[in-house]
């Protein structure tokens, strides 16, 4: 057996980067001590949902991965407790601004960087204006704990997304996200939000790990971002799945704080053998996908 136990954070965020890294430190911790190996945290934790209006300034906020607060501080941590922890953050290479997670093993060595592959926009999650879209590929990364998957939020909604990285040998996915109301369409999307990844999760037989945010957040007129003013209000609703999408574990659509579940990898890797999914795919027939 290859047992892992698998942790989701979820968080409200202020403007301040140090006390959500704090936040997010205790958090972290807090999985860890109820056994968590690999410990999920929101997409872009470190300050506000800056996407909700379009500011020049914001730009400053993206670093190179090696230069980034969260990521610098989660190498320690990731040492320290000897856990895995994908870390959501604004990345800059050259002049190219990217929304990226960086994989930190239980040693703490940075495994890598994803991109995210799908670039939103929509009223206030315009990411189109922040973000160029993602150049890396679909990846996994070989951590101690098991091969892992991580797409980011709008990745989610694409079954693409997790086939593809199931066909590179994720054992489990996971999706940092930020999502919540959707003031223009006035409708509430957190169910469909969590069947679409459930069903990622049955699809490929792999189980799901979603982190979200939670807390309203509102943008007050300025002249900088052309006199917006408006607000989301995050509706949190984390989750874990297991290989068949089924929730196993869940959080409202308020709270903080951490879930944990365990998944027997070998046993998972079994029952893939056993549906027969994988070994009756017809990729020769699916060629209408990739027009």
């Amino acid at each position: 057996m290859r047992n892992v136990t698998v942790g989701a954070v979820q968080m409200s965020c202020s403007w301040d980067v140090q006390e959500n890294i704090e936040k997010a430190d205790a958090l972290v911790r807090k999985a860890a001590g109820e056994g968590a190996q690999v410990i999920l945290l929101p997409e872009l934790f470190e300050r506000r949902y800056f996407c909700q209006e379009k500011r020049y300034a914001y730009y400053d906020f993206a670093t190179p991965a090696r230069e980034n607060p969260a990521v610098g501080h989660f190498q320690q941590v990731a040492r320290e407790l000897g856990v895995v922890i994908p870390v959501s953050f604004y990345e800059r290479d050259g002049l190219r601004l990217f929304n990226s997670v960086a994989v930190l093993d239980a040693d703490g060595t940075n495994l890598g960087v994803y991109r995210k592959t799908h670039i939103p926009d929509d009223h206030y999650y315009q990411e189109k204006f922040y973000f160029t879209p993602g150049n890396t590929g679909f990846k996994v990364f070989s951590t101690r704990y098991g091969t892992i998957g991580v797409g980011i939020c709008w990745d989610q909604w694409f079954p693409e997304t997790a086939r593809c990285m199931a066909l590179m040998g994720a054992e489990l996915l996971f999706y940092p996200t930020a999502i919540g109301s959707e003031p223009i369409l006035d409708c509430d999307s957190m169910p469909h939000w969590r069947r679409t990844m459930q069903g990622h999760a049955a699809a490929n037989q792999v189980p799901v790990i979603a982190a979200n945010r939670v807390g309203t957040e509102e943008v007050v007129p300025c002249q900088e971002n052309g006199g917006q003013a408006s607000s989301l209000k995050f509706y949190g609703s984390s989750f874990i799945t297991d290989g068949t999408g089924g929730l196993v574990k869940e959080m409202g659509r308020e709270e903080e704080g951490a879930i944990c579940a365990s998944f027997d990898l070998d046993q998972l890797r079994d029952e893939k053998f056993e549906w027969g999914l994988f070994r009756d795919r017809r990729p020769e027939m699916y060629g209408e996908i990739g027009k």
